[in-house]
């Protein structure tokens, strides 16, 4: 319980910089699209960006390993893969 409210509280904290992460991209993209970026500010960008898109994937890997799939029947067709990491995380008993 105690590490699933510090992983909680470790993905707010996320959370929060992404939304101080995204203007600052969009701030540079306009600036780079008007009169173009210091190479101090190429570095940051890139930084901020690679930054955006580890978080991206790590969230949308998570959505994947929740999900269960099912086909018209109403059986599940979950990949034994995504199954497997499923129990690792605790979230089937099967």
């Amino acid at each position: 319980m105690a590490e699933d409210k510090k992983e909680n509280k470790l993905d707010q904290i996320e959370d929060e910089v992404m939304k101080q992460i995204v203007p600052r991209i969009n701030e540079l993209a306009k600036k780079a699209k008007a009169e173009g970026l210091t190479e101090l500010e190429k570095v940051e960008q890139k930084d901020l960006r690679d930054k955006y898109v580890k978080r991206f994937r790590e969230n949308f890997k998570s959505q994947i390993e929740m999900m269960k799939i099912y086909d018209k029947e109403g059986k599940e067709v979950t990949s034994d893969k995504v199954k497997d990491i499923q129990r690792e995380k605790g979230l089937r008993d099967d």
